[in-house]
């Protein structure tokens, strides 16, 4: 009898465990994506000004600043994480063109708020990127965890469910064209 009491005991601890680090877990993905979400408001607040002294030099590339200005609105109404990484895709490609613009413009790419902007949006870029990393590297943990015997019974029994990764668009990887 006293058998069986400890095996019970030991099986309810591990149910326990395996509970609150399932719990622990999915805090962590919703803290990574919150530190995402942050950084993407900062990349979000600042393009605005990017956009207004680019205009200054090159007011006659209205596609690029539409471009812009759409993938923005996109990442500022996203709700879930897809809809953010495709928005945040739709945006980096966007400022990538931008900037391609600004190559074009030699007394822009001289002036002192134009590259203070761009200097400040690279730091963003940079933070957002570790961020998406430690968002990733989280719900991979999670995932690990929900679906390995024998804590899949578990995650199954308390419905944990499959997290998002935030990932990158395929065509992001290939280089901006500009055609003037």
């Amino acid at each position: 009898m006293l058998i069986l009491i400890a095996v019970i005991i030991v099986i309810v601890l591990y149910v326990i465990a395996t509970y609150n680090s399932l719990i622990q877990l999915r805090n962590r993905i919703e803290n990574a994506w919150s530190q995402i979400d942050v950084q993407l408001k900062r990349r979000v607040d600042l393009v605005p000004n990017l956009v207004n002294t680019v205009k200054g030099y090159a007011a006659h590339e209205k596609e690029v600043f539409q471009k812009v200005t759409e993938a923005r609105s996109a990442l500022m109404g996203a709700q879930t994480v897809k809809d953010s990484s495709d928005a945040n895709n739709m945006l980096t490609g966007a400022l990538k063109t931008l900037f391609a613009v600004a190559e074009a413009y030699p007394e822009l790419k001289a002036n002192q708020n134009f590259l203070m902007l761009q200097e400040e949006l690279s730091g963003i870029e940079s933070k957002i990127a570790y961020a998406r990393q430690f968002y990733n590297d989280t719900v991979l943990k999670y995932d690990n965890k929900r679906q390995m015997f024998p804590s899949n019974i578990i995650a199954g029994m308390f419905g944990f469910k499959e997290r998002e990764y935030f990932e990158v668009e395929e065509g992001s990887r290939e280089p901006v064209e500009v055609k003037f």
